[in-house]
């Protein structure tokens, strides 16, 4: 193996990262299967149309929609870094940012992707939980008595499998966290972000009830003020525990971050790009 070579498949991709990505193979076909799900669900928007096609914010009053306008920029991003991606120059992994070999236009993609995902898998969880949850209890919680339930097929692409195949993503497919070693703040970030989302989406709702004289999800109806409050923050401290169950499931899955083998790897690296290896 010639010196390049070598330096090349120590620079492949996080030492914890399950497969490799970005590429052309299983991570490809991933962001494509993703794309074309969450295409279908715009599509099932845009033929279907009802009173929130033309009322103020349009669809994006739901969380549901949200969640994948965010999560489709998310695999976008995934698509265009396995595209950009070369098998004769594989990219170094975007979460090294200390080590030497320069970063490629996938590189940046990669780890766009990654910093999305921190928010777009989660808030998929807490959808996916809050809607099939409130839907045991009563349908009527979170679908408008005039609008009818969507097929089957609709419904499990609004409302699972941009989690599952977020999480999927978030598992096998990139790194422990976008950068390398892991910010020792995860948590505090991660509950600020949180909880920042949560209300943010309060916020937004209001305007549009302020607009429209009606919210998008009948619960919120229901609810004084201060019920609504404890919703949103209830949403978000699950959306924070969704994203340390993710990382724990990492870890599990994975292994854990060690800054001794990280810092051998990016020695490595830069020896193999400078000639020395012994």
């Amino acid at each position: 193996m010639s010196l390049s070579e070598k330096a090349v498949e120590v620079g492949r991709r996080h030492p914890l990262q399950r497969l490799e990505a970005p590429s052309k193979g299983f991570s490809g076909a991933l962001h494509v299967i993703g794309l074309i799900s969450f295409y279908s669900s715009f599509k099932f928007l845009h033929d279907n149309p009802n009173q929130f096609n033309s009322s103020y914010g349009w669809h994006l009053q739901f969380l549901t929609i949200i969640g994948i306008t965010i999560s489709t920029i998310c695999f976008a991003f995934g698509l265009l870094a396995d595209i950009t991606s070369s098998s004769s120059t594989a990219p170094a992994s975007p979460t090294n940012a200390a080590a030497s070999s320069p970063q490629t236009v996938s590189d940046y993609f990669f780890t766009a992707k990654n910093y999305l995902s921190l928010v777009a898998a989660p808030i998929e969880i807490v959808i996916s939980i809050l809607y099939w949850g409130l839907r045991l209890i009563d349908t009527g919680l979170v679908i408008p008595p005039d609008l009818p339930l969507p097929p089957l097929g609709a419904d499990l692409c609004f409302h699972l499998v941009p989690a599952v195949v977020l999480v999927i993503d978030a598992i096998l497919l990139s790194p422990p966290w976008p950068s390398s070693p892991m910010n020792p703040q995860a948590p505090l970030l991660t509950l600020g972000l949180s909880t920042g989302i949560a209300f943010g989406y309060w916020w937004w709702i209001e305007i549009c009830y302020s607009h429209n004289g009606y919210y998008p999800y009948p619960i919120f109806a229901l609810l004084t003020t201060y019920q609504r409050i404890g919703l949103f923050a209830l949403s978000g401290a699950t959306m924070w525990v969704a994203g340390g169950a993710l990382r724990a499931l990492y870890a599990y899955a994975n292994g854990y971050e060690l800054t001794e083998a990280l810092e051998k790897r990016q020695r490595a690296r830069k020896m193999g790009s400078e000639g020395k290896w012994d």
